[in-house]
């Protein structure tokens, strides 16, 4: 992209999208004749929706006003199992939503990517997913009947933040209480580091913070931003310690109610717009460092290798390695190297 990124570019100027439901009928006048929602479960001013709301812009536009997208930030539908639930009915026509916390329930393979210490970038991360990984992954949604698109939308890389000390080390994890989504992929992740997880929607993680219920979290810093997250905790350790994404899915007789040319410019823009989310979260990241630098919280770094052969030793990788199978591990190793 030529112009550079930052939170004031990505979150400032783009207009609101007004709620609505799906329809096929023929369109009243000046009416769109597809009408979808659109579900998240991230901040409004998240770039994930400031995207999303440029594609649906686009899409509007490139389909002479057919086809119109009403996105729903913030759980405004409800919480991540509530919108896949209504995603799996119909009732929902599209939710981007994480292969590991929210789809694994349903295709337990879909988490693969979301292993604890396996990606060392951004860069390796879209070579697996744009690549053979995502293909593999992507069938198996198609398989369970719904519709995807081709790139994955980013959440991120995730970082520890504490209260009390900082996470410098394995044996700062011990007995730690940590916030983390409801998923058995991150419960058996930090157990295995010898913490104690704790299964919170993200709608609820601050009070849990606050409150001291957990003594810490983690999630991006986009979302330790946007939710505050700094206000109730100090330390941040840069551990890098798991990617997570959303896929862009959509019910599958909603999107097959589609003709072919619009199914191709709406999975074109999200698509495109995917793209420059993902250099958007990059960049806001770096600059993140320093606006949470500067509202107080105190960033250290870790020696990911010592986490990632904790993970070897404690027989986490093992575990994993027979739910997802011989053929994904291996798509995966090609990609990372040798986990086990």
């Amino acid at each position: 992209m030529d112009a550079k990124i930052t939170r004031r570019t990505v979150v400032g100027g783009l207009s609101a999208v007004a709620a609505g439901g799906f329809s096929a009928r023929p369109a009243r006048a000046q009416g769109a004749q597809y009408v979808f929602k659109v579900g998240t479960d991230v901040p409004e001013a998240a770039p994930i929706n400031v995207y999303l709301r440029k594609a649906i812009e686009a899409i509007l536009k490139e389909t002479g006003g057919r086809v119109e997208l009403k996105l729903f930030p913030n759980n405004q539908l409800g919480g991540d199992p509530a919108m896949f639930s209504q995603l799996r009915s119909g009732a929902l026509e599209c939710f981007l939503l994480s292969g590991i916390n929210v789809l694994s329930s349903m295709i337990p393979k879909a988490s693969i990517y979301g292993l604890g210490f396996v990606f060392e970038n951004d860069k390796t991360v879209y070579d697996a997913l744009d690549g053979k990984l995502g293909q593999a992954l992507r069938k198996q949604i198609q398989d369970a009947g719904f519709a995807v698109t081709d790139k994955i939308w980013a959440n991120g890389f995730r970082q520890i933040t504490s209260a009390e000390r900082p996470i410098k080390a394995v044996s700062d994890l011990q007995g730690f209480k940590i916030r983390v989504p409801v998923s058995p992929m991150w419960v058996s992740n930090f157990r295995a580091l010898g913490a104690s997880p704790t299964t919170i929607p993200f709608s609820e993680v601050y009070t849990a913070l606050q409150t001291k219920v957990v003594d810490g979290q983690e999630t991006p810093l986009t979302l330790i931003s946007t939710a505050k997250l700094y206000e109730v905790q100090k330390y941040c350790a840069l551990s890098d310690h798991m990617w997570d994404g959303w896929w862009c899915i959509f019910h599958g007789r909603a999107w097959n109610a589609l003709p072919d040319d619009l199914k191709q410019i709406v999975s074109r823009n999200l698509d495109a717009a995917a793209v420059e989310q993902r250099v958007a979260v990059a960049q806001e990241n770096e600059a993140l460092k320093q606006e949470l630098a500067r509202q107080g919280l105190i960033f250290n770094a870790v020696d990911r290798g010592q986490f990632r052969e904790k993970l070897k030793t404690a027989g986490y990788y093992a575990s994993w390695k027979k739910t997802f199978g011989d053929d994904l591990w291996s798509l995966l190793e090609g990609y990372v190297g040798p986990l086990t």
